[in-house]
């Protein structure tokens, strides 16, 4: 029987305590709690296509926290990177869940997060981020950005 982890769309296994995501369903979200993760960070917006606006009352039911980090499509900036990577390295011991909407933002905050927090070759880290979606010319650029001003 296939897990229903794996049933989510643009689901990926990467090197982290968890997996970046879409958004995923009520249903889905008990398979996350049973497969044991504490933490749901959710980085879409209210705009976002498939929101949930119920999904923090029913991750704090589940037993799981979570956190909102609304990352604006067409506007990323250094301080949600900053927030999210600082979060990952203060839950290093949790098993945590982060999902957006497309799991987009996410392949771009990991990628970010794997190669300047974890110190992970770019060659690896573009093509765990290339498994998920070639970025667009705003992410791109954000990208771009953001590893100038950390690798200076």
């Amino acid at each position: 029987m296939t897990s229903p982890l794996l049933s989510i769309d643009n689901f990926a296994r990467l090197p982290m305590r968890s997996p970046p995501q879409d958004q995923p369903t009520p249903e889905e979200f008990s398979a996350i709690q049973a497969a044991g993760y504490r933490l749901v960070i959710n980085l879409a917006t209210p705009s976002s296509s498939n929101w949930n606006p119920d999904e923090q009352a029913l991750v704090e039911k589940l037993g799981m926290e979570y956190i909102s980090i609304p990352v604006q499509w067409d506007f990323p900036t250094l301080a949600d990177y900053e927030t999210l990577a600082d979060l990952l390295d203060d839950c290093s011991d949790r098993k945590l869940w982060v999902h957006c909407a497309r799991n987009w933002r996410v392949s771009a905050m990991i990628y970010l997060y794997q190669r300047l927090r974890q110190g992970l070759v770019h060659e690896v880290a573009d093509r765990n981020l290339k498994a998920i979606w070639e970025p667009d010319e705003v992410w791109r650029k954000f990208i771009e950005a953001v590893v100038e001003l950390y690798e200076d």
